[in-house]
């Protein structure tokens, strides 16, 4: 899951006129009564004549309607004109394509919703002779303008033409140029209308400019919005077939970017930042060095003295994040206050009133605003049956400095977050035992989503790694959770206190902006005085880092990586097993009340079957924390100047302890998920195959060649008596699996899918995607190796060669599907180790 009036903190910016001003433009009469400019230049109209390009008067008649703002543009009959002013050539434009308006049913993720981003640029409008052209420039790579390198770079970075137009006139005082943009805008220009995505999933033929149109343009001082309605013949339709189209109404953003860059800040991969990266051939680097840039808003001090000598002081700017006028009113102040916490973050910066939400203004309040304008940032409400929320941002994509958000806030993440408030915390929280919520109780909720996704459009990631900070007993201390809440950031996906048992008294049980994200926020924004480059700041930063670190309450952990088992989704505590035992428990207390705290009185079983899907669901989330402290290792960037390894191996006790788990909790069939009187109520066949499921997608994953590979990597590193070995592995594993007695439908199922597993890494070369590049997928947890000419294959057969002799043993005795189910195993590791047979 993933926003009072405000300009954005630009500098540098010409106001070229009163934004939203609609006048008639000005002419007199001639003598003979011919319509003439009301200032006319006749050098320059003879050199137009000369030229052939158009007088001003001739091109914008007495009947164009004109807007002045960042320049002027008319509208003359149906055309569209933009007069560019000499002052805006060649200066850099942020454009930003939105959906306004998309019709029900489109299906493509994150464009299908009124306020969603498609396409970012940047632009730059090229004067050359009777034309003007749209550049489109790249920042891959860059070189300091003094640098010899400098040239070099420009030649190998030519910005690409998006566009070109005809010069229709020069306006009145020869300082700028008048072009057409109707056919531009009306055209099928995919930087400004449907996405490559959108088309492929809809099979668009053509673009259809007759049943399409430009619908406003409007003009401020620092941006232009153009919203345009665009229809595109195709084969499917997300409403109707028989429209043999897709309609789309789509809003672009063209915004000045700053005529000084703000001053960038080096990234740096202990403390998280989203971030954009260049090629810098500017350094003294002997080799094409890689800079990147942290992605954060611009605040400066009002007074920087005061903040220098320590105290709290405004920011010349703040951040302001406007909520969707759509968005139903008794939610409006549980989203601003999402947004308002963040302001003791800021505190730790040297800023107050560093960032507020607002209700958005009526049109009686300001005409003039706009969901899509973007000079504003705003919270988008989406009536969208998705349970989801994001937070993304625009940036400046030369230093990262951040100019304005929409987040994306569906209307039924409200659905998500009942579902995981009510299944990881009702063992313990009478208040939410029941099949809906109160406002207040909701409102909370949304709150803590809402802190969430600002932190995102604030530059912050999500920190996997912060949840593991906490002991796990910690989370089961009433006084403990009242202070820190469940992790040190409301970054981590640590959603609700599911450790804490009844008895512990604990009431607080989310998330909230914690020390973490204090320590962030102060990284990334403080102000930092003295004119110094960022090269000079990033030492100051890395002098603030070192003394933090080794404290897992400023520990970041970056998200995607599956070899670290303190980074992952969804958990709580410093051991994963501790912490699902009692989740697992408080589960077992949950699962036999469902039916009676989702009753409602005249409705079907629907919720019943959605919280007893959704537990079985939090199951395997358990499952899943756990997997990973098997050939895990921990990840603890550092520079040169830190000791220690950034990569170590998990204990071999650790691992042992993830297995041991699984066979108590996993492979031993878990009786306690299959309540025969609820079940009765809705399941048709369907969900003892899920349990079965989890237990062998679990155990598959667990023989995974990536995870394998690391425990033959351990082992040659550090010994067997160190390391946690393949062979022991299998041991464990089969203490459970194939334990002595009679094995039921899911000891079967599990005996079966072992058997298999073995015979898919005895014929497996790699689990990689063709293609993809080893040390990239080894940074993910999905360690390559060569299965063939590893010790896999070997000591696979010699544990088929085990196993032959225990399913031989075991079909000689036992009932019917007993002597059948060890028959067919012998048979398939017959197969497996002789296929030519």
């Amino acid at each position: 899951m993933k926003k009072q009036v405000k300009v954005l903190a630009l500098a540098g910016i010409m106001v070229l006129g009163l934004a939203g001003t609609d006048s008639v433009h000005a002419q007199k009469k001639s003598k003979k009564g011919s319509t003439t400019p009301a200032t006319p230049s006749a050098a320059p109209a003879a050199a137009a004549k000369k030229e052939g390009i158009k007088p001003f008067s001739e091109v914008i008649t007495a009947k164009a309607r004109t807007t002045n703002g960042l320049f002027k543009t008319h509208k003359v009959d149906d055309k569209w004109y933009f007069e560019i002013p000499d002052s805006i050539i060649n200066r850099e434009m942020l454009v930003v394509t939105r959906l306004a308006k998309a019709p029900v049913g489109i299906k493509v993720g994150n464009q299908q919703y009124g306020g969603e981003e498609l396409n970012e640029q940047v632009w730059k409008w090229e004067k050359r002779g009777k034309q003007v052209y749209i550049r489109v420039p790249s920042y891959a790579t860059k070189a300091d303008p003094k640098s010899d390198m400098f040239e070099s770079v420009q030649n190998s970075n030519l910005a690409q033409i998006l566009a070109s137009f005809e010069i229709k006139a020069y306006n009145k005082d020869t300082t700028g140029v008048v072009i057409d943009v109707t056919d531009f805008y009306n055209g099928d220009i995919m930087a400004i209308g449907a996405t490559d995505q959108i088309r492929k999933a809809y099979k668009v033929i053509a673009y259809d400019a007759t049943r399409s149109y430009i619908d406003t343009v409007k003009t401020f001082p620092i941006n232009i919005e153009v919203k345009t309605a665009k229809t595109y013949r195709a084969a499917e339709s997300p409403t109707d077939n028989s429209n043999g189209a897709v309609t789309l109404e789509f809003n672009t953003s063209m915004l000045l970017l700053p005529k000084t860059p703000v001053k960038a800040r080096i990234m740096d991969s202990r403390v998280g930042y989203f971030g954009q990266s260049q090629i810098d051939y500017g350094t003294d680097a002997q080799k094409a060095e890689r800079t990147a840039y942290i992605h954060r808003w611009n605040l400066v001090p009002k007074d920087t003295a005061a903040y220098m000598r320590g105290e709290l002081v405004e920011p010349v700017k703040p951040i302001i994040i406007y909520i969707d006028p759509a968005t139903p009113k008794k939610w409006v102040p549980f989203l601003i206050q999402g947004i308002n916490d963040w302001q003791v973050a800021f505190q730790a910066a040297g800023f107050k009133n560093a960032i507020f939400g607002k209700q958005a203004p009526t049109p009686q309040e300001d005409p003039q605003f706009s969901v899509e304008d973007s000079r504003y940032s705003v919270v988008r409400y989406f009536a969208s049956d998705i349970p989801n929320a994001y937070g993304p941002h625009v940036s400046d994509p030369r230093t990262g400095q951040i100019l304005e958000t929409h987040i994306g806030w569906y209307h039924n993440v409200m659905n998500l977050l009942r579902n995981w408030y009510f299944v990881q915390t009702a063992a313990v929280n009478p208040e939410v035992r029941k099949a809906k919520f109160t406002d207040a109780q909701m409102g909370e909720l949304i709150r803590f989503v809402s802190s969430h996704e600002i932190g995102h459009t604030l530059g912050l990631p999500h920190n996997f790694g912060s949840s593991y900070a906490y002991p796990v007993d910690s989370l089961r201390s009433k006084s403990f959770t009242d202070t820190h809440g469940t992790a040190p950031s409301i970054m981590d996906y640590a959603r609700f206190n599911y450790i804490a048992q009844p008895g512990d008294g604990v009431t607080k049980l989310h998330p909230q902006i914690g020390e973490y994200d204090k320590w962030s926020i102060k990284w990334g924004y403080s102000w930092i005085p003295g004119n110094k480059t960022a090269e000079q700041e990033k030492e100051v930063l890395n002098q603030w880092t070192l003394k933090n670190a080794g404290n897992p309450l400023y520990f970041y952990g970056r998200q995607g990586t599956t070899l670290d088992p303190r980074l992952q989704s969804e958990d709580l505590g410093d051991n994963a097993m501790k912490a699902s035992n009692y989740g697992i428990a408080n589960l077992k207390r949950i699962l036999p009340n469902v039916e009676k705290w989702t009753y409602q009185k005249g409705k079907d079983y629907s919720d019943l079957k959605e919280i007893y899907t959704e537990i079985v669901g939090q199951y395997n989330r358990y499952m899943g924390h756990v997997l990973t402290n098997v050939g895990g290792m921990s990840e603890n960037f550092k520079t040169y100047d830190q000791s220690g390894p950034v990569y170590s191996y998990l204990s071999k006790a650790k691992q042992r302890e993830a297995v041991s788990f699984f066979n108590q909790q996993l492979f031993t069939t878990p009786l306690w998920l299959i309540n025969n009187d609820q079940l009765s109520k809705f399941d048709n066949g369907t969900l003892l195959n899920r349990i079965k499921a989890v237990q062998a997608n679990t155990l598959v994953n667990l023989l995974a060649a990536p995870r394998i590979a690391r425990l033959l990597d351990n082992e040659a590193k550090n010994g067997t008596a160190k390391a946690y070995t393949l062979p022991e592995l299998f041991k464990d594993i089969k203490t459970s699996v194939f334990a002595a007695g009679r094995a039921d439908a899911f000891k079967r199922n599990l005996q079966r899918a072992y058997v298999d597993r073995l015979g898919y890494l005895m014929t497996t070369e790699s689990e990689l995607p063709p293609g993809f590049p080893a040390e990239y997928a080894a940074s993910y947890g999905l360690t390559p190796i060569n299965v063939s000419l590893s010790d896999i294959r070997p000591l696979v057969r010699a544990e088929l060669k085990a196993l032959s002799a225990t399913t031989k043993a075991r079909s000689a005795a036992g009932d019917a599907i007993t002597k059948a189910h060890y028959d067919d195993l012998s048979v398939r590791i017959k197969n497996i180790l002789d296929p030519k047979k």
